[in-house]
C-alpha cells in the first residue's frame, strides 16, 4: 500500500471554497480505487495550511488513478474549482507507506 499525503497552503479567506474542493476529491479518489483518509482544515493555529490523504493498493494502481483523472471531466470540474476561486495557493505531495499492526516490546525484542 502506498498512502500520498498532500500539504497545501490555501486562502484563508477561501476555507469554504477549498472544503467544496475537498469534498468532490474524497468522492473522486474513492470512485477511482483509492481510499480517501479525509481533510484536515485549519481550526487553530495556523489558518493557511490544510492536509489531505489517500490510499491506493499500490504504486501501479497510483499512477493508473493518475491517468485516469487526467481524462476524467468532474476531475477537471474539481480542479477548476480550485483556480476559480484561488484557494489553492500552492500544494506538495509525499508519498509513504503505512505501518498498521503493532507488536508488544517483547515481540520485537525490545
Amino acid at each position: 500500500m502506498i498512502t500520498c499525503t498532500i500539504t497545501y497552503e490555501i486562502d484563508p479567506d477561501q476555507v469554504p471554497a477549498f472544503e467544496i474542493y475537498a469534498k468532490a476529491w474524497i468522492h473522486l479518489v474513492n470512485t477511482m480505487g483509492g481510499t480517501h483518509h479525509g481533510y484536515f482544515l485549519p481550526h487553530e493555529g495556523a489558518n493557511d495550511r490544510a492536509w489531505a490523504m489517500f490510499s491506493f493498493p499500490s504504486l501501479a494502481a497510483y499512477e493508473d488513478y493518475r491517468t485516469q483523472m487526467a481524462n476524467d471531466a468532474a476531475c477537471q470540474r474539481a480542479y477548476a474549482h480550485a483556480q476559480t476561486t484561488g484557494c489553492i495557493r500552492r500544494y506538495d505531495r509525499t508519498f509513504t507507506r503505512p505501518v498498521l499492526s503493532g507488536a508488544s516490546p517483547e515481540a520485537l525484542g525490545l
